[in-house]
């Protein structure tokens, strides 16, 4: 007769400092989390100092965090509420899973509408004069082209080694969100600058700091002469400061808006992007204001005479 086999749980209490670190490390493991590893865990840093580190992650009682989720996230934007939402959800999951709680901490609170935004999509002319900046690096025309050409998501370009890439055929492949591994393809302006960029380097990070790393890094992220891999939060910095304000997720988001209003196909968009719903995809398949003017321009009777 087979044996059962019984699932060990925790005997003793857990305390709400070990049961984030846990998480952050088991939960989301893996690269492509990156991104949202360093989003959830200062939102749960903020849950452990508040609740105690050392406190019973069971003794959590839902009433209590929202209290402190509404005091701490209430007056910001929806979107900023409910990212501190999902990064509490997800845990309480994953806690629940192991069995060291009953009650989910975020029962609770509800997920907040976000007001559209659709002025996101910078004009083509604009995309243009930024992926052309003479004041750019040559890293950071090589970033700037290889998302819009890609419409890849910015953490998936910045995990790339050059191990990862097929240059002969203008490709990389990625890890999207998720966990799928996928193709990405870039065009002509990409193929041109990558080997600029790369200088004959045949491992490690494609996108790198200028200077050597001055604290230990895992070896994944240096490069063979001891650069740092780029950080997301250092790319968008020198973006927003050449562009005005602007995300690298605009490129992204011009670029598909801008496919869409050619005619692509919702599979080829679904392929370009990653997404794996038409769902996810609807908010960038909306027509931009430089596609209206021209619209509208084509249509004027004044300016037809």
């Amino acid at each position: 007769m087979a044996a059962t086999v019984t699932p060990l749980r925790e005997t003793e209490p857990v305390s709400i400092g070990r049961a984030v670190e846990t998480y952050l490390r088991a939960g989301l493991a893996g690269r492509e989390h990156d991104g949202t590893r360093r989003v959830f865990g200062g939102v749960l840093a903020r849950l452990a100092g508040h609740f105690g580190q050392d406190a019973d992650v069971a003794g959590l009682d839902p009433d209590q965090v929202a209290a402190w989720v509404v005091s701490e996230w209430g007056q910001l934007a929806p979107s900023t509420w409910n990212g501190a939402l999902d990064a509490l959800r997800g845990a309480g999951g994953y806690w629940k899973d192991q069995g060291w709680i009953t009650a989910a901490p975020a029962a609770r609170l509800r997920r907040r509408k976000v007001a559209e935004d659709r002025s996101r999509a910078l004009s083509r002319a604009d995309v243009e004069a930024l992926l052309a900046s003479k004041a750019a690096s040559l890293r950071e025309r090589t970033l700037w082209r290889m998302l819009y050409e890609t419409a890849a998501r910015s953490a998936e370009v910045l995990r790339l080694d050059v191990e990862d890439l097929d240059m002969a055929n203008n490709r990389a492949r990625v890890t999207r969100k998720g966990g799928n591994v996928d193709w990405i393809i870039w065009q002509t302006g990409t193929a041109r600058l990558l080997p600029r960029l790369l200088q004959g380097r045949t491992s490690g990070p494609v996108f790198v700091t200028g200077r050597r790393a001055r604290i230990p890094l895992p070896a994944r992220d240096l490069d063979e002469h001891g650069h740092a891999r780029l950080s997301y939060q250092q790319a968008e910095a020198v973006f927003k400061k050449a562009s005005g304000g602007r995300t690298l997720h605009q490129l992204r988001h011009s670029a598909l808006t801008h496919d869409a209003e050619e005619g692509t196909s919702a599979p080829m968009l679904m392929a370009r992007s990653g997404h794996t719903s038409v769902r996810s995809l609807v908010r960038y398949a909306r027509v931009s204001a430089e596609a209206l003017a021209r619209h509208q321009a084509d249509r004027d009777p004044a300016r037809r005479r």
